[in-house]
């Protein structure tokens, strides 16, 4: 009798359907992303050129759960500054203090922004 191996044939993997699938996955997180600016405040960092301070003091404290003015806490700290600033261009200190968070910080620079005080300086 006559014994012959049977042959079989290697099946070659295809990668059409991959590469499909990679397509697709990076048509979905294209459409996905989202693209464009975030909301930013603008921010300018100067040297050693700084502008003399000028009139009472403005200091904002932000601390994780309060805020103070000049060193008394307060709520709404436009309220607090308003009898202090003489122009919209006075010079605002902001500090941030005891682990309080960036976003804060933000918030209320937002808010005094927002009231129309534009010259902001952060201390560390």
């Amino acid at each position: 009798m006559l014994n012959l191996a049977h042959q079989t044939r290697r099946r070659r993997i295809g990668l059409t359907p991959m590469i499909d699938v990679v397509f697709l996955l990076l048509v979905f997180f294209m459409l996905a992303a989202r693209f464009g600016v975030t909301d930013a405040i603008p921010v300018t960092l100067s040297g050693g050129s700084a502008q003399p301070y000028d009139g009472p003091p403005r200091l904002i404290t932000v601390l994780p759960d309060a805020l103070r003015v000049n060193g008394i806490d307060t709520a709404d700290p436009v309220a607090s500054l308003t009898p202090l600033m003489g122009t919209e261009t006075d010079i605002i200190l902001l500090r941030a203090r005891d682990g309080a968070s960036v976003q804060h910080l933000l918030d209320v620079m937002g808010t005094l922004r927002r009231a129309g005080w534009t010259n902001l300086v952060v201390l560390e």
